[in-house]
């Protein structure tokens, strides 16, 4: 399914104007393809993303890197550079791997006592690979950059437990693939991150204690760090790795990404490989990067897409286009602009602020008034959002995006309600039902949805799978009608149908004292990450809100590990996944 282009045609204008990839690809075609998928993955066509192929990795088969040449900044803990100012510092020989290593690590040893974002770091090997970059030949555009990896992608000779008593003394003898690819580029791996347990619900013990905290709020473990890619944002924002990489089945790449600050983007189902990413749902699993700001993911996930011959999900995609160039700033007449012209959708509801919850009785008791002083607290921070996002949108009218108002298509809230949300957890079920008969123990507090999976009704399944392909028509018929991005309240309805996210900061707030992040969502047409990455950057253009970073945590306010409560099993959903 590579572009189909007839001369003449108006597709093959638009490819010869550079315009961004959903102008250039059939809509039809992805349609197509999620019919295609949800056929193969009941058959088992798609086959396991745990077994090694046959094939050689291809992991050198990636799409041209071209890397900018971004100045050497004024930071002097180069573990504060950028992805793309590291590497570029790291190429002109102002940097060595080994100083960003140290730098690194220095944090890791500092900080991770308090935030425990990794699950395992390896330091040594981590000094061992800078020294080999630092006097070998450059390996590619990456070289030297070290990098956090989320637990459940395999890493040769390095435990990889999903965060879960399952895998608990797993060491894979071979790579994801997408690890691979980045590897390959020169990347090098500073440990793997706590996660979710199994890729559900923010970082916690196996059994439900929770970890990880938001390294915007050290001390308070009740404000989530964000899941299932916990750790990935932590390490990203306390500055302990320059990017990382995380899976999202349900929000677990934007919504540690708004949490923490950062920009997260998830491709288009089948952009990345699968292939050694222990599976939570393989129809709606989405690698991709957790990163500083536009440039840098656009750096990272060209770095890991590609098809692999491992992952059916993979071939036959249109070519991956030029992500750098769409992630540098546009300035025409010395003004910054967008790269192209586009309609913002946005949705009933986005801009609305919520009422304040009527004041209780007189004679109201102590209980009540505790629930409606959360109440209104909860409506002043949404309140808040809301500010920033009209102030976002004006922000985006000023470069030159058209705000358009668009209606959500028939029937949406039953085609994205939990009960067809819910038809996902079969897949989950099936290739751990060993596992459910021996010992759901094993499981932790993760169980539930693996024994919902087990109980959903194939009648449930099958009606399920068809509202997938109606919801997928009427977003891009319907939804996409009158635009060509759209806001987004919850990634959930995108993760259901494969499209792209991105997600961004775009202000802070206060919350009893501790000041928080704020992001929004764009979603995209398939396989329109340019476009999404040209709009984050265009943002970044003139703002700074992606520069901010947290102060380093206070260590002993830290609460210790073990006393910072525990999710409970009802909680699983709400984090994530």
């Amino acid at each position: 399914m590579t572009r189909s282009v007839t001369t003449g045609s108006p597709r093959n204008k638009a490819i010869a104007e550079g315009a961004p990839t959903d102008r250039t690809v059939d809509r039809r075609d992805f349609l197509r393809r999620a019919a295609a998928l949800g056929a193969a993955a009941s058959t088992g066509a798609l086959g396991s993303t745990l077994l090694r192929p046959s094939v050689a990795a291809a992991a050198a088969t990636g799409a041209p890197l071209r890397m900018p040449d971004t100045a050497l900044p004024q930071e002097a803990d180069p573990a504060f550079f950028s992805l793309a100012e590291a590497a570029a510092a790291i190429r002109r020989r102002e940097l060595s791997a080994s100083e960003l290593v140290e730098a690194c690590l220095a944090r890791v040893e500092r900080y991770d006592g308090a935030l425990l974002a990794f699950n395992t770091v390896v330091a040594d090997e981590a000094r061992a690979a800078a020294r080999a970059a630092d006097s070998g030949p450059v390996r590619g555009a990456l070289h030297g950059v070290p990098l956090a990896i989320k637990d459940n992608f395999y890493t040769a000779g390095v435990p990889t437990t999903a965060n879960s008593h399952i895998f608990a003394d797993f060491v894979p003898e071979w790579d994801a693939e997408a690890w691979a690819r980045l590897r390959a580029r020169g990347a090098i791996l500073l440990g793997k991150t706590q996660m979710g347990p199994l890729a559900t619900s923010r970082a916690t013990t196996p059994d439900g204690e929770t970890t990880t905290l938001n390294a915007w709020a050290p001390s308070d473990p009740s404000i989530s760090p964000g899941g299932s890619s916990s750790g990935s944002a932590t390490a990203v924002a306390a500055r302990m790795a320059l990017s990382s990489t995380g899976t999202q089945t349900g929000g677990s790449i934007t919504s540690p990404s708004m949490a923490q600050g950062l920009t997260g983007l998830k491709p288009t189902m089948g952009r990345v490989s699968l292939r050694g990413i222990i599976p939570l749902t393989y129809t709606r699993d989405h690698p991709g990067p957790l990163a500083r700001d536009a440039m840098d993911a656009a750096i990272m996930l060209t770095a890991m897409a590609g098809p692999d011959a491992g992952d059916p999900r993979t071939l036959g995609q249109p070519p991956l286009p030029d992500l750098v160039t769409a992630a540098t700033p546009v300035l025409r007449g010395g003004t910054p602009r967008l790269r192209w012209s586009t309609r913002i959708g946005v949705v009933p509801g986005y801009l609305d602020a919520p009422p304040e919850p009527p004041a209780p009785a007189a004679d109201a008791g102590e209980e009540d008034r505790r629930i409606w002083e959360r109440r209104r607290a909860a409506a002043a921070r949404e309140a808040e959002s809301v500010a920033l996002r009209r102030a976002m949108l004006d922000t985006f009218a000023q470069l030159g995006a058209e705000i358009v108002e668009v209606s959500l298509p028939a029937d949406w809230d039953t085609l994205t309600s939990g009960d067809f949300n819910n038809v996902r957890l079969p897949e989950r079920s099936e290739p751990f039902l060993e596992v459910l008969r021996d010992d759901v123990r094993r499981f932790g507090v993760s169980l539930s949805p693996w024994i919902n999976g087990l109980l959903l009704p194939g009648t449930a399944y099958l009606r399920g799978q068809r509202a997938k392909q109606l919801l997928l028509r009427r977003v891009l018929d319907d939804l996409f009608a009158d635009c060509d991005v759209v806001v987004q309240a919850s990634p959930i309805p995108f993760d259901i149908v494969g499209l792209p996210l991105i997600t961004f900061p775009i202000g802070h707030r206060v919350d009893d004292g501790v000041t928080l992040p704020v992001g929004t969502i764009l979603g995209g047409l398939p396989w329109a990450e340019d476009r999404l990455l040209s709009l984050a950057a265009g943002w970044q253009a003139v703002t700074e809100w992606h520069r901010a970073r947290p102060e380093d945590p206070a260590v002993e306010a830290a609460p210790p590990a073990g006393e910072r409560g525990r999710l409970e099993v009802w909680e699983v959903d709400a984090f994530g996944e």
